[in-house]
């Protein structure tokens, strides 16, 4: 006898309108997954694989947050917690149960950042973690990135433009033109 489902989808639809023409990218989608599985969806092109991963806006905050922690085995109760506690540390505490639609691309972002922390990576790699943050908020994500760096050894990878962020790098490696220029040790 199965467990009970880690993942539920039911009666999933998602329907665009293109040039007067309704399509129906899924229809009545009914699919439940469990823990151990190994699950391949496939059909052509234009069936409704992509559309059915980026569906995952239907959960709140603390639920994107803390789904990874199911995957890797805690229960979700703790899951949540530990979500909930990343999500105050990112300035998120008041949006636990806020739908991506509700958030600001800022905010977007720093659900996205709590969730690359929840089951405490070796390694973060993070493309321009302080891209969509306002001055200050961009400040604590960086300094919240050097403590994990520090306190925990983290490794931290990121693509840049921020200049607070290079300032806190052991090292700098520079490129131009899909090469590398020079490395700055720091």
């Amino acid at each position: 006898m199965r467990s009970e489902p880690l993942i539920e989808v039911v009666d999933l639809a998602r329907y665009y309108e293109m040039a007067g023409t309704i399509i129906k990218a899924l229809d009545g989608v009914n699919l439940e997954f469990y823990r151990g599985e190994y699950v391949s969806i496939v059909g052509p092109s234009g069936s409704g694989k992509t559309t059915l991963f980026n569906l995952i806006g239907v959960l709140t905050a603390l639920e994107n947050v803390a789904l990874p922690t199911v995957f890797a085995g805690l229960p979700w109760e703790e899951g949540l917690k530990k979500a909930e506690e990343l999500l105050r540390l990112v300035g998120l505490g008041d949006r636990l149960g806020h739908l991506p639609s509700e958030l600001s691309a800022g905010q977007q972002q720093r659900v996205a950042i709590a969730r690359a922390m929840v089951n405490d990576p070796d390694i973060i790699l993070a493309d321009e973690p302080t891209g969509n943050l306002d001055h200050e908020t961009g400040r604590r994500i960086i300094g919240l990135l050097q403590r994990l760096n520090r306190e925990r050894e983290v490794t931290i990878i990121a693509a840049t433009h921020d200049v607070e962020m290079i300032k806190g790098s052991d090292r700098v490696v520079w490129l131009r033109d899909g090469r590398v220029e020079k490395i700055e040790v720091r």
